[in-house]
């Protein structure tokens, strides 16, 4: 549901702050503020664009940098006095040159544990450089391509076990030694998390467009 752009509540200041996260990986990049005019901006241009509190001027991220932010979304929270904006940046969105202007833990939980897809990937290539002693990830990487690959037919094999057995904790389970698996072959491979998020979300677009051709029809 788009909402009209004078139900937000703008400060004193004519500002409002807009928490900017990467569509893909879901990771806050930077907490920054727009006014009435940069949000409009960023709409049209479909790239995110700014208020400089210390500078006092619009600011369109990357038109220095190179590093822009394109938007996939815009959403206000339920007092319409904060945004959300996803975007699939270009670079680094920190001046300091980091993904993200969130990088130094303050404190953390001993028993809880953040996971994420990404996370995990970045594990995976440690295994790779690092050769890890008596890692089963880096034995994978050490047999090369052909092993993992009889790998990734075996864990196949297993999913379609387990659902063909309408059992749904061993199923889970085949599934994700089959998304580990797969992460190995895509880093042996050189393929990103990024480059299956474009793909994917490339065939929604032609789904979407498949459904809306059958209802005209």
């Amino acid at each position: 549901m788009e909402i009209n752009l004078d139900t937000l509540k703008f400060d004193e200041k004519g500002l409002i702050p807009a928490i900017v996260v990467d569509a893909i990986s879901k990771k806050v990049l930077t907490l920054a503020y727009m006014n009435r005019e940069s949000l409009q901006i960023s709409m049209e241009k479909k790239l995110t664009c700014f208020w400089s509190r210390s500078r006092q001027e619009l600011w369109l991220k990357g038109e220095t940098s190179g590093n822009y932010q394109h938007i996939v979304s815009i959403t206000a929270d339920c007092d319409g006095d904060a945004l959300v904006v996803m975007v699939e940046p270009d670079g680094p969105a920190c001046h300091k040159g980091t993904k993200s202007c969130f990088e130094n833990t303050i404190w953390e939980s001993d028993e809880l544990h953040e996971f994420s897809l990404e996370g995990l990937m970045k594990m995976l290539v440690g295994r790779k450089i690092e050769k890890k002693e008596g890692s089963y990830t880096t034995y994978l990487f050490e047999k090369g391509l052909d092993k993992i690959l009889k790998k990734v037919g075996e864990e196949c094999t297993e999913v379609i076990i387990a659902g063909k057995a309408e059992d749904k904790a061993e199923t889970i389970y085949e599934i994700s030694d089959l998304i580990y698996h797969l992460m190995v072959l895509m880093i042996e491979a050189g393929i990103s998390l990024e480059d299956i998020h474009k793909e994917l979300a490339s065939r929604h677009v032609i789904d979407h467009k498949v459904k809306q051709e059958k209802m005209t029809k």
